[in-house]
C-alpha cells in the first residue's frame, strides 16, 4: 500500500504536491520498497516500475523533470529538455510541468504563490541552505506572495554537525545560533527546519508550512541516509493544473 504525504498548506487548488514515502513499491532491501532514485544501487528495473507506480496512482500529467543534485544552488525549469540536468531546483509557471527532488534527509522545500501561478522544488541539504538556494529560488516569485512547506528532513535531535556547519551559518546570521545546541567537542544539534526558516524570514516570507517530520528516526517511514548509508530516496512533487 503506497503512503504519500499531502502538504498541510493553504495553497490554491491547482497547486498539487506530495512527498512520497518508502511504502509500497517494488525495491528490495536495502532499499525497500518505494525507492525512486536511480544513482543509489537499486536495481534500475525497480526503480523504474516504482516511477510508473508514482505517475499512475498520483495520475501525474507528464514525466517529472528529474535532476541530477549535487548540492548546488542551481534552479532550473520543468520542462523536458532540463530531464537530468545538474540542479537541485527546479520550478515552473505552465500547466503540467512536474518539478520533482529526491531527498533521504536533506530537506525538500515546495513554494506556491497564492495567485497559484508559479511553483518550485528545491533539494536543501545544509550545504544548499548555507549557499542561498532558498534565495536564489525566491528571485523567481520575485513580487509574489509566497506559500512554503518544509517536508521530511533529518530532526534537530538526530542532525550532528561540526564546527564548519555551525561557523558557516551563524557568520551569516547571527541568530542561526538558536538552531544549534552544543553536546560537546566542537559539535553541535543543528536544527535544520529553524534554519531554513531564518533564511526564508530573512527574505520577508512569512508564510512557513511543515517543519515537523524525522527522516532518522521514523525509519518505517522514510529512507535515512545517514541512519542506513546504502538507502532510497523519497520525491517531493509539485505542478499546476487545471481546475474544472
Amino acid at each position: 500500500m503506497f503512503e504519500f504525504i499531502t502538504p498541510n498548506w493553504p495553497a490554491p487548488p491547482q497547486v498539487k504536491a506530495y512527498t512520497t514515502t518508502r511504502k509500497g513499491g517494488y525495491s528490495q532491501s536495502p532499499y525497500a520498497g518505494f525507492n525512486l532514485a536511480t544513482h543509489v544501487g537499486d536495481a534500475i528495473e525497480s526503480v523504474t516500475e516504482n516511477r510508473a507506480a508514482l505517475r499512475q496512482v498520483l495520475q501525474i500529467p507528464s514525466e517529472p523533470v528529474w535532476l541530477e543534485q549535487v548540492h548546488s544552488i542551481t534552479a532550473t525549469t520543468a520542462i523536458s529538455a532540463n530531464m537530468n540536468c545538474v540542479a537541485d531546483a527546479c520550478y515552473a509557471n505552465d500547466i503540467g510541468q512536474v518539478c520533482v527532488i529526491l531527498t533521504a534527509d536533506c530537506m525538500p522545500v515546495l513554494f506556491c504563490n497564492r495567485e497559484g501561478t508559479k511553483v518550485a522544488a528545491i533539494h536543501a541539504g545544509w550545504r544548499g541552505l548555507a549557499n542561498g538556494i532558498l534565495e536564489e529560488v525566491l528571485q523567481y516569485f520575485a513580487d509574489s506572495d509566497i506559500l512554503v512547506w518544509l517536508g521530511p528532513a533529518i530532526g534537530s535531535q538526530a542532525f550532528e554537525v561540526g564546527e564548519e556547519v555551525y561557523t558557516v551559518f551563524t557568520s551569516f546570521l547571527p541568530e542561526a545560533k538558536r538552531a544549534f545546541t552544543p553536546i560537546g567537542n566542537n559539535h553541535w544539534l543543528a536544527d535544520l527546519y529553524l534554519l531554513a526558516r531564518q533564511r526564508l524570514e530573512n527574505k520577508g516570507v512569512k508564510t512557513i508550512f511543515g517543519g515537523d517530520f524525522c527522516t532518522y528516526s521514523d525509519s518505517a517511514r522514510f529512507y535515512s541516509y545517514r541512519r542506513d548509508k546504502i538507502t532510497g530516496r523519497m520525491a517531493s512533487l509539485i505542478w499546476l493544473e487545471t481546475i474544472p
